[in-house]
């Protein structure tokens, strides 16, 4: 069994601590967090072992970054790379009532928690989250470190860039695309493309001014 160690002592950490518990997929070790206050703390039975700088020290380890928002995974993974920490380093973490087609990809460091859905052809990058009860849609294409948060529904043929972020009961309906780090709002329903860094809201989804406004 791979050794696993948590990369910040977040909500997400402790889903993952439930999946990984119930999987018997990695023996975990404990928690990075560079939040000195924590040193020595349990989350859920796990210990916070160290910093983040402290990952060099378990040279065996596997690692899964457990923010919850894609640009602070991104974040982490460029800090850890400048200090050794290759791509092949990152476990990925699959809740066991998961069924996964033969034709999916699934990326080193990401992350599928319980009830999500996967329809076949699914590809997601690197450092993805799916949190509980998403769906995702046959031949979706998914960047990496691109977070779904729970209850989001994503149609067939859906294509997302990096780092994004799809909102808690968001959907997006087939065949569109959302650009590189854009976000589509809680709950909102996307029915025509998103660009790139902009953040959609809204029944149907709009993009979101500066001062809260909204084009239409």
């Amino acid at each position: 069994m791979s050794e696993l160690l948590l990369l910040a002592a977040t909500g997400l950490a402790r889903e993952v601590l439930l999946t990984v518990r119930a999987s018997g997929q990695y023996d975990v070790l404990g928690i990075l967090d560079d939040d000195p206050q924590l040193l020595d703390v349990l989350l859920d039975g796990a210990p916070v072992l160290g910093a983040l700088e402290d990952a060099a020290m378990f040279p065996k380890a596997l690692f899964a970054v457990c923010l919850p928002l894609g640009r602070d995974r991104e974040a982490v993974v460029e800090r850890l790379a400048q200090s050794g920490v290759e791509g092949n380093r990152y476990g990925t973490v699959l809740d066991p009532d998961i069924r996964l087609p033969d034709d999916c990809r699934i990326g080193p460091g990401s992350i599928l928690l319980r009830h999500a859905t996967v329809g076949p052809q699914v590809s997601l990058g690197s450092h993805t989250v799916v949190m509980p009860s998403v769906t995702l849609g046959w031949a979706l294409q998914a960047g990496d470190f691109t977070t779904f948060s729970a209850g989001s529904s994503l149609g067939e043929g859906v294509r997302l860039g990096r780092g994004v972020h799809i909102g808690v009961n968001a959907g997006v309906a087939d065949g569109l695309s959302v650009g590189d780090y854009s976000s589509v709002g809680m709950g909102s329903a996307v029915v025509q493309d998103v660009p790139e860094y902009e953040t959609w809201v809204g029944v149907p989804a709009r993009t979101s001014l500066p001062g809260g406004g909204l084009a239409f």
